[in-house]
């Protein structure tokens, strides 16, 4: 019997998780194609940026290392 009273209420259990998830996505503001697109453009921009920094940087240590070791 106690089989029986555990598949129920794992049942229940999962029934009520899904509801919490159900009304969690309801939750959720999508961004309008405008900020989505402003958004995507910025952090593009943001990565180019670093990487070229990085990029540099790497450039000049070397160099620099290049210089000292002779």
């Amino acid at each position: 019997m106690g089989e029986v009273a555990n598949t129920t209420t794992e049942k229940t259990s999962k029934r009520n998780w899904f509801k919490g998830l159900k009304a969690e996505f309801n939750k959720i503001v999508w961004p309008d194609r405008d900020t989505l697109t402003k958004q995507s453009v910025a952090v593009v921009l943001v990565t180019v940026i670093l990487g070229v920094f990085i990029y540099l940087l790497d450039f000049v240590i070397e160099y620099g290392i290049r210089i000292i070791i002779g």
